[in-house]
């Protein structure tokens, strides 16, 4: 289970990973640039994401929409955008790879001569009303912006999410967006991956026409991490919904640090599926949840651990407090059985071959080497990732769930219907986010 590649570097910093698989006549183009919501600054959030979209409505070569001459072609795009980096990828006919290098080598290297005041006004307005749908007029969408801004105090890269403040947005000027392009998407800062119907000895001189000639850019500054933990509290939050849900937040180690993994099974082995210890006792048997999940938000600079449950009606928060945290001290106290730590790592090995089943998109093998390349400058992580995995030990289980879950500190939410703070957890504190 490993991606074979080939890594080559250009004269302005940009590394160009190349993984052939010529099953298939179509190539991935996967670019990566190390920026995210953790870059911007308190007071200047959301420019990340508003480059997510700013970059599909044309560069100085093309000063059109991004996705037609593609979809021409017959091809497939998108991109994303996280806390930590933003990525653009193609998967064409391997007929098009120089159509597909052209067109995101024009946005890098020629964005700015073509982002107007005009540009810049209208994709403003098409992020604050993603905001408004996906959060706003969502129901529990406000809870994340909420957590996070207690869970990592102010200042800290974390403490907003990615779709960034309305009035930060609304005060951002075209000046300010464009030295926040300048400072992070450029040569200097990314990772460009190829995959599949790719003849190097081809697709190298296509990538040094194209990119080479750009600036490497400025050396980016990491942003500085409060390591602390945060203080344990209790938040109710109201809106408009049916039945109230608990959001309990602990802080964990960074992804790919040590525990990392050890709580990726920590989460299956609470609340993954319905042979979970949660779901059996909360939903199955308990009946006192119509859901439950746990997951390791797993992020650069430090992660966080989230367990969420949504009450059954008749069933309140405190109720389900009492019993995930029954069942958190039972795991810290006797760890897994043999059988759910199989399970767990059965299900962390699928997830690898998943990945590698195609060779673009997100999560595809271009995706996996730009990961790897950026996170950690090593694209070949591949297996030493999947034996974090294989090395966990009902013990390290063990331990990670006693030091980050059941012996520290966390915040915990609940969101209740409007005019239901009766049914908060007893002694929280009402927040309110804009």
């Amino acid at each position: 289970m490993q991606i074979a590649y080939t890594k080559h570097t250009l004269g302005n910093g940009l590394p160009v990973l190349i993984h052939e698989d010529h099953r298939c006549p179509i190539a991935a183009v996967n670019l990566w640039y190390h920026v995210g919501s953790k870059d911007e600054q308190p007071g200047r959030t959301g420019f990340a994401h508003l480059f997510e979209h700013l970059m599909f409505e044309g560069s100085a070569h093309y000063d059109h929409g991004y996705f037609q001459p593609l979809q021409q072609a017959g091809g497939v795009l998108n991109g994303s955008t996280n806390s930590d980096r933003t990525n653009y990828w193609e998967v064409v006919p391997s007929g098009a790879l120089e159509l597909a290098l052209w067109m995101e080598s024009d946005r890098m290297g020629h964005l700015l001569p073509a982002l107007t005041e005009e540009k810049f006004r209208n994709q403003r307005e098409v992020v604050l009303n993603e905001r408004r749908q996906n959060y706003e007029n969502r129901p529990y969408g406000m809870a994340g912006m909420a957590i996070v801004d207690r869970l990592f105090p102010p200042g800290h890269p974390y403490h907003w999410l990615t779709i960034g403040s309305p009035d930060d947005l609304g005060q951002a000027s075209l000046d300010e967006v464009r030295d926040f392009f300048a400072r992070h998407y450029h040569p200097g800062n990314a990772s460009l991956a190829l995959a599949g119907d790719v003849d190097p000895d081809e697709a190298l001189p296509l990538v040094e026409a194209y990119f080479g000639g750009i600036p490497p850019g400025p050396a980016a500054a990491a942003p500085a991490s409060d390591d602390r933990a945060p203080d344990a509290v209790r938040l109710v939050m109201e809106d408009a919904v049916e039945l109230p849900r608990l959001y309990l937040n602990w802080r964990s180690p960074a992804m790919f640090r040590a525990g990392d993994a050890d709580l990726d099974l920590v989460a299956d082995i609470l609340g993954d599926g319905k042979s979970s210890r949660l779901y059996r006792a909360m939903v199955y048997h308990g009946r006192i949840a119509t859901d439950v999940m746990a997951m390791q938000q797993s992020r650069e600079l430090c992660s966080y651990f989230q367990v969420v449950a949504t009450a059954a009606p008749g069933h309140g928060l405190a109720e389900l407090e009492a019993v995930i945290d029954a069942e958190l001290s039972r795991l810290a106290g006797g760890g897994p059985t043999e059988a759910e730590l199989e399970r767990s790592l059965a299900q962390a090995e699928a997830q690898f071959v998943y990945r590698v089943q195609t060779v673009g998109g997100f999560g595809g093998k271009s995706d996996q080497l730009n990961q790897y390349n950026v996170m950690l400058g090593d694209p070949g992580y591949f297996g030493r990732d999947l034996e974090r995995y294989r090395a966990a030990t009902p013990a390290s289980v063990t331990d990670a769930a006693r030091r980050t879950l059941a012996d520290a500190p966390r915040v915990a939410l609940g969101v209740v219907p409007r005019g239901r703070l009766d049914l908060a957890l007893p002694g929280s504190t009402k927040v309110v986010c804009s």
